[in-house]
């Protein structure tokens, strides 16, 4: 079995959940002082990201952080190029992990305009996509943001990410769709059902070959997206914890059956640079725990 089939196949049918490592530009700060490390750490962005990959890497090598209960991990370009014990990240998660690597994508958000934000333009994406492949990486991921029950918004937003997902599907990587819906929308409940119908549209259009992942907020109705972790054209439904607490996403995710986590702050909630190994990865060990049990319902 080729690795693409074996880390496939692996997501298909191994129990637990994606990690989300991949905070990027703007996040990186914000994502740094959570770990209390303080913006006089670094004095440009290159040292920055060399913090963050510390930050990384101490994760990654944790011995709580394995391939029992992380089945994936989400990447950052910078953090793909990099390495980790003298291998390239990617191959450090795949070979000694047994963790399967993704690259988030997308470049941001455009401004809000029918209530939503799609991404902005990605000119260099075959290129980037180019290198992921010979970089080991299985699959991909691109946020879109939804903050209105706006038809017109929610059908562009998932016109963009098939679109753009059809073009990952043919470089030979699975792309990870996410059109977040946020926690703050008034009108969440009516959002997610514009979502869903448009993704099922979506999905309906496939190919038996053209595979997608999605990427979703923890709905406000239970089991709500049964019908996409059901798809035949969907290999893993996963979740965002989109500004929940810990506790909450779990317990939320918990009521959504076959759906498995993709968390960041909710993972990394309670790490810091300041706690000794021995506590480092107590904390982590119990935060990957509670994830992995919310994640095998």
């Amino acid at each position: 079995m080729s690795r693409f089939d074996d880390q496939k196949l692996r997501i298909k049918t191994q129990p637990g959940f994606i990690a989300a490592l991949d905070q990027s530009g703007g996040s990186t700060p914000k994502a740094l002082a959570l770990y209390g490390v303080k913006a006089d750490a670094w004095t440009d962005e290159e040292g920055m990201y060399r913090v963050v990959h510390q930050m990384r890497t101490r994760i990654i090598t944790s011995p709580s952080f394995n391939g029992e209960r992380v089945m994936g991990a989400i990447l950052f370009e910078n953090t793909m190029d990099r390495e980790i014990n003298g291998k390239p990240t990617a191959d450090y998660l795949w070979e000694v992990k047994k963790i399967v690597p993704f690259l988030k994508i997308d470049k941001g958000l455009a401004d809000e305009q029918d209530g939503v934000q799609v991404m902005k333009p990605m000119p260099a994406l075959d290129a980037l996509l180019k290198k992921a492949v010979s970089k080991n990486i299985f699959g991909t991921k691109m946020r879109s943001v939804i903050k209105q029950a706006n038809a017109a918004g929610i059908n562009a937003v998932v016109k963009q990410q098939f679109e753009v997902g059809k073009q990952i599907i043919a470089a030979g990587l699975v792309p990870i769709i996410e059109p977040e819906v946020d926690i703050h929308c008034p009108q969440k409940a009516q959002a997610e059902a514009l979502l869903k119908a448009a993704m099922l549209a979506e999905l309906n259009k496939l190919s038996p070959d053209q595979i997608v992942m999605l990427k979703l907020t923890l709905p406000d109705q239970d089991d709500f997206y049964k019908e996409c972790v059901a798809h035949p054209n969907v290999l893993k439904v996963v979740a965002l914890s989109g500004g929940y607490t810990r506790n909450d996403a779990n317990a939320k995710l918990a009521r959504n059956h076959g759906v498995v986590a993709s968390f960041s702050r909710a993972l990394s909630e309670g790490l810091t640079a300041q706690q000794t190994d021995i506590e480092f990865n107590a904390m982590l060990n119990t935060a990957v725990e509670g994830i992995y049990q919310a994640s095998i319902t």
